[in-house]
């Protein structure tokens, strides 16, 4: 049994409505980093607790598809995960020990508390309260801002120095939300819309070039995809720290 203290710094990325595609996963990717703590129960299996600062944004302008492009919907989300994962080593891997290199996988729960935010009028405006497509008033339920998530996924990790290694990994949390990124439904009618919740709104929800029926409201008109959640993640690097063994070398 060991503990170790890691140090992660990476990107993050998200797809839905905005990126439907994985192969674009890492365009508009920002800088994400945290910090977690791992027991290792034995030689490969493990637990981690872990604390992220996840950072995404993406513009439907940067699109190669032309509906997108012409939706011209924005945001950003900055957002913190609370995670606990379980490790699976494929090799027996141990700090400041001859076992130096494992692939692994992981997987487990997590917590996240996020925040989209939508550009407009030279600024970045919350968009929950914004009720975009209706959310908290007549036409629907405003969604949560905070919630669960099941991290996955694979990495490798290694030996470096002494009680000193590293890892890194790429990982993908389902969540059960479609508001990641404030986009799900249809348009809501725009007068409506303005009587409740203001002029911002109404150009927050509605940022099109042109009308999708060419002329008049969308009102009605496809906005996003409900029948598909959104989900977010990390490529991350970690410097890991064995925390119950003194500094010797690396086959003690």
């Amino acid at each position: 049994m060991s503990h170790e203290f890691s140090m992660m710094g990476g990107g993050g990325f998200y797809i839905g409505e905005l990126n439907p595609h994985y192969k674009n996963m890492w365009k508009n990717s920002s800088i994400s980093g945290g910090l977690s703590y791992r027991r290792n129960f034995t030689r490969q299996l493990g637990l981690k607790l872990g604390a992220i600062y996840g950072n995404v944004e993406y513009w439907d302008k940067n699109s190669s598809d032309v509906w997108q492009q012409n939706r011209n919907l924005n945001f950003r989300n900055r957002f913190y995960e609370f995670s606990a994962i379980g490790e699976i080593n494929y090799f027996d891997y141990q700090l400041n020990s001859k076992d130096w290199i494992t692939p692994y996988l992981f997987g487990g729960i997590a917590y996240y508390m996020m925040n989209p935010e939508g550009f407009a009028e030279g600024s970045w405006i919350a968009l929950q309260a914004m009720a975009t497509e209706g959310q908290g008033t007549n036409t629907g339920n405003q969604y949560k801002l905070n919630s669960i998530s099941m991290p996955f996924g694979a990495g490798i990790k290694m030996n470096i120095y002494s009680v000193f290694g590293i890892s890194i990994e790429w990982g993908i949390r389902k969540t059960w939300t479609d508001y990641f990124d404030d986009v799900s439904t249809v348009y809501t009618n725009p007068k409506t819309q303005l009587h409740q919740q203001g002029q911002l709104s109404v150009t927050l929800a509605d940022q099109s070039l042109t009308s999708e029926r060419g002329s008049g409201s969308n009102e009605g008109m496809q906005r996003g995809d409900p029948s598909n959640h959104d989900c977010y993640g990390f490529l991350m690097a970690s410097l890991n720290i064995r925390l119950d063994k003194p500094a010797t070398n690396c086959y003690k």
